[in-house]
């Protein structure tokens, strides 16, 4: 498959589509991290951070997220933070996506570092679907909750991107009708007043 196909082609998968043992290997994630390098990044920063989670590992990440839930919500039923406790073990590896954002660089806006994490974490979905790895970034109220920034050391300004969830797709991934991008252009022309 070409690189303008896989980009046209690319679909998210869901976890509950996602095999639950079968995950990239270390090898892979290595490919996957060092398809993150290549992100447009303004000035150099590297704002991105990267926490690899499986195994045992994921268990403890549900801890962190039915905490959050229980500080957020006292009233929560135990079906819920049961829920939150399984999220991070519906994939083999879950990758949390962090953007630590320097703020010595005025050349270099904090919006600007937190896109080029974004990029990143697009580089890593696509290396991961060129691996044969199926896989969605996920975020979600764990993502802004503080209790969960504070888990991964996020400061003011760093922002949790996102969580990557990978794994081997069940099947294959049904086709996702994709919009005409004419909907989405707004001509320079018709601004000037």
């Amino acid at each position: 498959m070409s690189i303008l196909e896989t980009l046209i082609d690319r679909t998210s998968t869901p976890p509950r589509l996602m095999e639950d043992t079968d995950g990239p290997t270390p090898s892979d994630i290595q490919d996957i991290l060092r398809a993150a390098m290549s992100a447009p990044d303004h000035g150099s920063v590297r704002p991105w951070r990267f926490v690899v989670i499986e195994g045992e590992d994921r268990a403890v990440l549900g801890r962190v997220f039915a905490d959050a839930l229980k500080t957020r919500d006292p009233g929560a039923s135990e079906e819920a933070i049961a829920k939150e406790m399984s999220r991070p073990l519906r994939a083999p590896v879950v990758i949390a996506i962090l953007a630590r954002v320097v703020h010595d660089r005025p050349n270099v806006p904090e919006i600007e570092q937190i896109v080029a994490t974004a990029c990143a974490a697009q580089n890593m979905l696509l290396a991961a679907n060129a691996k044969g790895f199926g896989g969605i970034l996920l975020t979600g109220k764990n993502a802004q909750d503080e209790n969960v920034r504070a888990f991964f050391g996020l400061k003011p300004g760093d922002e949790l991107v996102s969580f990557l969830y990978l794994g081997k797709s069940k099947g294959d991934q049904p086709a996702k009708p994709r919009p005409d991008p004419a909907q989405f252009i707004e001509k320079f022309g018709a601004m000037i007043t």
